[in-house]
C-alpha cells in the first residue's frame, strides 16, 4: 500500500510539472523561462511560505476549535500574502529557502509570526478572533475583504515590521492617501495608543529597538491590498490582462481569491493558468521546541505548484502590493497608468491623486489597535462578503 502511495504522488506530481511551453512564467514580478529556468521557478515558489490547514494546534480562544480544516483556507491566504510582504520587507524578493540551509534569524522572526498559537501577530488564533468584532464567528468562512480588513488591523500591533497597511475600496487607489499614511513618523498608526499593549503581546518576543529604527523614517513600507469584483458569477475576459499584469510588477504581492468557497494563493501565470499554492492540506500544527527553535519544511511546498484556468477563478478576489519605499510607489503608480493604456486590458480599479468628493471618510479604517468603534465599521464587513461594487464595461 505504501509503494502503491509513494507512486501515485510521485505521478501527481509530475503532472503538476509545468507545461513545455516558449510562454514566459510569471512569479510574483520575476520573469522565467521554463526551458532555461525551471529549477529556478520551482526554488522560487519552494520559497514562499506555504500555510496551510493544520490540527492540534491550542483551542482559539482557550475553548474554541484546535483545527481548521474546512473554514479555514482564506484565512490561511491572507496569512500567505501577508508573509510575503513580511519576506519582502525583511529578507527581500530575492530570498530563498534552500532545504537543509540554516536560515537567518529574520526568517525566523517573520515565520513566527504566524505560527497557530495566540500570542503571534498573525496567526489563526488572531485572525479569527478580530474577525468576531467584524461580525464573523469563529469557524466561519472569510471573503477576499474581510481577511484583508483583519490584516490590517492587526498589522498596527507588529512594530518589528512598522507596516503601513492600505485597503483601497470602492475599486479606487486614492495616491493622496496613502501618501499620507506612509509618511506618518510613528511605527504603527495610532502609535499613542501602542504603549497601552501588553508589551509581550506587542513586541512578541522581539527587541522593543527593532520597531524605534524606523521611527524616524520617511516612509513607512507600503503593503496595499484592493478587494475587487470582477463580474457577477465568473470573471469577465476583458479584465484578464489586467490581471496578468499584475503578476509582472515588482511589487506584486500577488492575488487571494479562488474558487466559490475555496481559497488561493495565487502567486503567477503562464499562459492562461494561474499559478497558485493551496492550502487544502490538513497538516499537524508545529511547535518550537525547548530551545526555541522551529521545524520550518512543513511551511514551504516542495513540489510543483497547482495551476488553473484564469477563466475560473472566482470575480471576487482581493490584489496585493508591496512598496518598500516611496520609488517604489511612484513607480507602481507609473505602470497602472500605462496599463490603462493597454490595448484589451480593461482597468481592474482606478488610480486618483485625491479623494473624489462623493467618498465616506477615508480615515474611518485608519485604526488605532483599540479602536472600539465598532458601529460606523459595521457596514463595511458584508457577511457574505458580497459588499463590492460591480465592475462594468
Amino acid at each position: 500500500l505504501f509503494l502503491a502511495t509513494l507512486t501515485y504522488d510521485t505521478l501527481r506530481f509530475e503532472y503538476e510539472d509545468f507545461p513545455e511551453t516558449k510562454e514566459p512564467v510569471w512569479i510574483l514580478g520575476q520573469k522565467y523561462s521554463v526551458f532555461t529556468e525551471k529549477e529556478e521557478i520551482l526554488l522560487d515558489v519552494t520559497s514562499r511560505l506555504w500555510f496551510t490547514y493544520r490540527k492540534n494546534f491550542p483551542a482559539i480562544g482557550g475553548t474554541g476549535p484546535t483545527s481548521d480544516t474546512g473554514w479555514g483556507c482564506m484565512l490561511r491566504c491572507g496569512q500567505m500574502i501577508f508573509a510575503q510582504a513580511l519576506v519582502c520587507r525583511h529578507l527581500g524578493r530575492d530570498w530563498r529557502w534552500i532545504k537543509g540551509k540554516r536560515q537567518m534569524d529574520n526568517y525566523f522572526n517573520v515565520l513566527n509570526a504566524f505560527i497557530d498559537k495566540k500570542d503571534s501577530y498573525y496567526s489563526i488564533h488572531q485572525i479569527a478572533q478580530m474577525g468576531v468584532g467584524e461580525g464573523k464567528s469563529i469557524g466561519q468562512w472569510y471573503g477576499p475583504n474581510t481577511v484583508a480588513q483583519v490584516l490590517k488591523k492587526l498589522a498596527t500591533f507588529d512594530t518589528w515590521s512598522s507596516l503601513a497597511v492600505h485597503i483601497a475600496m470602492d475599486n479606487t487607489v486614492v495616491m493622496e492617501e496613502i501618501r499620507r499614511l506612509c509618511q506618518s513618523n510613528f511605527p504603527c498608526a495610532g502609535a499613542a495608543a501602542c504603549p497601552a499593549v501588553d508589551s509581550d503581546v506587542l513586541y512578541n518576543g522581539y527587541p522593543e529597538e527593532a520597531g524605534v529604527r524606523d521611527r524616524l523614517s520617511l516612509w513607512k513600507p507600503l503593503v496595499l491590498l484592493i478587494p475587487l469584483r470582477l463580474g457577477l458569477t465568473e470573471i469577465n475576459e476583458a479584465y484578464i490582462e489586467t490581471l496578468k499584469h499584475c503578476f509582472m510588477m515588482p511589487q506584486s504581492l500577488g492575488v487571494i481569491g479562488g474558487k466559490p468557497n475555496s481559497a488561493h494563493y495565487f502567486i503567477g501565470y503562464v499562459g492562461e493558468e494561474l499559478i497558485y499554492l493551496d492550502p487544502h492540506t490538513t497538516q499537524p500544527a508545529v511547535e518550537p521546541n525547548d530551545s526555541g527553535c522551529l521545524s520550518d519544511e512543513s511551511f514551504h511546498c516542495q513540489h510543483p505548484p497547482c495551476r488553473m484556468s484564469i477563466a475560473e477563478l472566482d470575480p471576487s478576489i482581493a490584489v496585493g502590493f508591496f512598496c518598500n519605499t516611496e520609488e517604489d510607489f511612484n513607480d507602481w503608480c507609473q505602470q497602472i497608468k500605462k496599463l490603462s493604456l493597454v490595448r484589451g486590458a480593461l482597468p481592474m480599479f482606478e488610480l486618483v491623486e485625491r479623494q473624489p468628493s462623493h467618498f465616506s471618510n477615508p480615515d474611518v479604517l485608519n485604526l488605532t489597535p483599540d479602536s472600539s468603534d465598532a458601529d460606523r465599521l459595521e457596514r463595511f464587513f458584508d457577511s457574505e462578503d458580497e459588499d463590492f461594487e460591480i465592475l462594468s464595461l
